[in-house]
């Protein structure tokens, strides 16, 4: 028996609406290109992701990937989207092409990718301005994440732009300046440099005469990384504790879930996690609770959620003022 026409537009209705409740995401935006936003020196290709309802002012976080990876992988596996979602943070993305470097590595060894508006720095940065320009964050909470190559040009950003970052985070990366040349670069990824503070210090002072608030610093690495070795961990702690004039010995340490430690430098400038047992990749924990983020797979390792971590460092869950 075919039940009335007003009942049945009404389930019609109701079967409509169950579909769009289950259906329809809770943020409607997505990674998207940006195909021009200057002259891009570096060649590299910009996504955004900006979530609906960005309130004005909001911090960005320019996220950049290892080698071999893209920008969609790293969106999609670090974790960020999750607290770009819940706290209103714009993220953008920087991608390597194949023709600049054939494993999509960031060119983080090159001299002329080392310095201010010079290459892919500069490229960077004029993502940044256009994520100012066009999507109205405030270009005093502009932070710079990355895991190997990608860390390696997150430090090369924090050196060369001291001014335009309140913070960033080194994954599995090499001190700024390490190597200069690709023979060199492998070197400093294992076994590592060893350099004095003063002398890694050096270099980034040489980068760019800032004289004001240096950004904020965090250094991850796992303790069984043989990529990028562990040792490379202790030299960016004593290169970015040299810059900020504190003591290269910790103020504070901390144990977190799954054997991480946090050792926490001068008033919190600077923070070293190390990760026990972990290799080479982004440190992610997927699940629901408001610290568990990511998707793990090939360099996205299930051990302590590193964009939770950095985020509330820097201050992004909206409890803290923009930086003067």
């Amino acid at each position: 028996m075919k039940p009335p026409r007003l009942l049945a537009i009404l389930l019609a209705g109701f079967g409509m609406l169950a579909g769009m409740l289950v259906a329809t995401p809770a943020y409607a935006a997505s990674l998207e290109p940006v195909s021009s936003f200057g002259s891009n020196p570096g060649g590299l290709t910009m996504h955004a992701y900006v979530p609906d309802g960005l309130p004005d002012d909001a911090p960005v976080v320019i996220a950049l990937h290892g080698c071999t990876q893209d920008a969609a992988g790293y969106h999609a596996g670090s974790g960020w989207q999750k607290y770009a979602d819940a706290w209103g943070i714009a993220l953008i993305y920087p991608q390597q092409a194949a023709v600049n470097n054939l494993n999509r590595c960031f060119n983080w060894f090159e001299p002329g990718d080392q310095a201010r508006d010079r290459g892919e720095p500069a490229s960077i940065m004029q993502m940044l301005d256009y994520a100012v320009d066009n999507y109205g964050v405030n270009p005093s909470r502009a932070y710079v994440t990355g895991l190997s190559a990608g860390g390696a040009m997150s430090a090369i950003m924090l050196a060369t732009y001291p001014d335009r970052f309140a913070g960033g985070s080194i994954i599995g990366g090499i001190p700024y300046k390490c190597a200069t040349q690709m023979i060199g670069a492998f070197s400093c990824m294992n076994p590592g440099q060893d350099r004095t503070p003063q002398a890694w210090g050096d270099l980034v002072r040489a980068a760019h005469p800032h004289t004001g608030e240096r950004p904020k610093v965090a250094i991850w690495h796992g303790d069984a990384d043989y990529t990028v070795a562990y040792n490379n961990s202790r030299e960016s702690m004593e290169q970015w504790t040299n810059v900020a004039g504190i003591a290269g010995t910790p103020s504070e340490t901390v144990n977190l879930p799954t054997g991480t430690t946090l050792e926490k430098f001068g008033s919190d400038e600077v923070r070293r996690y190390t990760v026990s047992g972990m290799g080479h990749g982004v440190p992610v924990a997927p699940g629901s609770a408001e610290d568990q983020c990511g998707t793990g797979g090939a360099y996205f390792l299930d051990t302590i959620c590193s964009s939770y971590h950095d985020a509330i460092h820097f201050g992004l869950d909206r409890t803290a003022q923009p930086r003067p």
